[in-house]
């Protein structure tokens, strides 16, 4: 098992980095659970060295968001780390991130507006800006991401592919609790009862599943039977329930039918207690 080494400073995460081969990065805002850890050991299966970043980044909270409460531990996080075989940990201050003076974002168009763009307003300019900087200093030949975020994920390769990257972005399917419940550093946040109230996210992209695969092509059917599950929920309170072409994010409309041959994102964010959780399945022509 390789020493882990933490770092703080971009320079320092430069020089570290000069030192490895191919490099799989894992960035994260810490916190960590199996999810972040499944990440860490597809990285390590597939090049040299793993390094995860570990910040909570301020530009993609909304003022009114959980950044000062957000969960943080990083002692715990390190030992995970450590045990999972991780080489290099850059832990940067939001100073080595953003620098005195710091004046560049980075807006993606298009797949960045709806859903969770539209929701949280900047929320995608500030990840996107992060993970550029994350992407310029550590030079990683892989940078591996969740499924759960899937339209973040939409966001990054479109931003990977116009920018020039050279890191190939690897998205990797959610992973999730025995009940169904998408694995989140907010469901810490949860009581029993929200907890038990939160498989409503899961159960209705379920059922979305079955009636895709019983042949219904209706978007206006596919969303109103996950929205009447989540809606059954006194403690769910919905933000959306999608059903949108998966490529560009774009809802597909009532009186339209689902390609097919396309199949859609079907994504949905909804408030139980004081998270908003997302959550979200594809609809694949295979499925």
């Amino acid at each position: 098992m390789p020493d882990l080494r933490v770092v703080v400073q971009r320079e320092e995460m430069r020089s570290a980095r000069a030192a490895l081969g191919e490099v799989g990065l894992v960035p994260t805002m810490g916190y960590l659970h199996e999810g972040h850890l499944s990440l860490v050991r597809r990285a390590r299966a597939e090049n040299d060295a793993v390094v995860v970043s570990i910040f909570v980044n301020p530009t993609q909270f909304g003022p009114t968001e959980d950044l000062a409460a957000y969960p943080r531990d990083l002692d715990r996080d390190l030992a995970l780390l450590r045990e999972a075989g991780v080489d290099l940990v850059w832990t940067p201050r939001v100073q080595d991130v953003y620098p005195p003076g710091f004046a560049t974002s980075v807006d993606v168009e298009g797949v960045a507006a709806p859903l969770e763009g539209a929701r949280r307003p900047g929320h995608f300019r500030g990840v996107a800006t992060v993970v550029s900087i994350l992407l310029a200093v550590t030079t990683p030949t892989r940078a591996y991401f969740g499924q759960k975020d899937a339209q973040q994920a939409a966001v990054l390769r479109r931003m990977a592919a116009d920018l020039g990257f050279g890191a190939q972005v690897i998205v990797a399917p959610t992973v999730r609790e025995p009940d169904g419940l998408a694995l989140s550093s907010r469901n810490v946040y949860l009581s029993g009862s929200e907890r038990a109230a939160a498989r409503c996210l899961s159960q209705a992209l379920r059922a979305v599943e079955e009636a895709w695969a019983a042949g219904e092509r209706d978007p206006a059917r596919l969303r109103g039977t996950g929205a009447a599950i989540i809606g059954a929920e006194p403690l769910a309170h919905p933000a959306y329930f999608s059903v949108a072409d998966p490529d560009t994010l774009v809802e597909i409309a009532d009186g339209a039918l689902v390609d097919a041959t396309r199949g859609a994102l079907v994504s949905t964010a909804v408030r139980v207690g004081a998270p908003t959780l997302i959550d979200n399945t594809v609809l694949s022509p295979r499925s």
